[in-house]
């Protein structure tokens, strides 16, 4: 079944508003875990923002579910997932001044560098995953790279599917299709929420996990952390 990673960047956005550890990340993270999600998610950036550093290394000492660690290869970022060494490290190709992730990479151009990434993470026990849009070629060179997996942008899939779900799903359906005939698995994230989630899961096969944000921490205002992952979890696996 796919798995829910809970990305708690937001979390930590919260807390460095105000300083202090108000909300505590690695006690939501816990709680995560707790409600039943099946990973965690962060994405730290060079400047600290939300997640910082020193909360990757916490986070690591007291997960027991499976820690993905999103961002782009910088060399801190790199240093960083070679000490703590992750289940996952998510490749990104945003810049650090990037407001958030809006694109996947472009493959083709960036085999290479890519490439030589991919097997420094592989190397040190860590699966790796590349951020891709939906383009047969793009998933293609993927894995030539030798990743074990893709991680699909869905921002497009969201923002079409309340007019029209069947066209806004159909590249993801294809690209999973094309990543399974390439021997990559595939998981997904990017505006994925209540309302979207089910249809995507439930479409694009196999698909092995969803890293959901913004969208799952703002329905914990309003449902608790408990009921938000409960019904994602509905979402996913009904």
């Amino acid at each position: 079944m796919t798995k829910l990673s809970v990305n708690i960047n937001k979390v930590a956005t919260i807390r460095n508003a105000r300083g202090g550890n108000v909300p505590n990340v690695l006690q939501v993270a816990l709680d995560c875990e707790k409600f039943g999600a099946e990973g965690i998610t962060v994405h730290p950036r060079p400047d600290e923002r939300h997640i910082r550093y020193s909360d990757v290394r916490e986070l690591k000492q007291h997960l027991t579910t499976e820690f993905n660690i999103e961002g782009y290869p910088c060399q801190s970022f790199i240093d960083l997932v070679l000490e703590v060494k992750p289940t996952q490290v998510t490749l990104v190709p945003d810049p650090p001044e990037a407001l958030t992730s809006n694109a996947g990479w472009d493959t083709i151009k960036n085999k290479e560098f890519l490439t030589e990434i991919v097997k420094e993470f592989q190397k040190a026990g860590i699966r790796t995953s590349i951020f891709t849009d939906t383009r047969r070629e793009i998933i293609e060179t993927a894995a030539l790279t030798g990743t074990n997996r893709i991680e699909l942008y869905t921002e497009p899939y969201a923002s079409t599917y309340t007019s029209g779900r069947e066209s806004a799903v159909k590249p993801f359906t294809e690209a999973a299709k094309i990543a399974a005939a390439c021997g990559l698995d595939v998981n997904a994230g990017h505006d994925l929420n209540l309302d979207n989630l089910a249809y995507f899961a439930a479409e694009v096969q196999p698909l092995a996990e969803v890293s959901i944000g913004h969208a799952l921490i703002s329905d914990a205002l309003y449902l608790g952390l408990r009921e938000t992952i409960k019904q994602y979890l509905e979402q996913l696996h009904n």
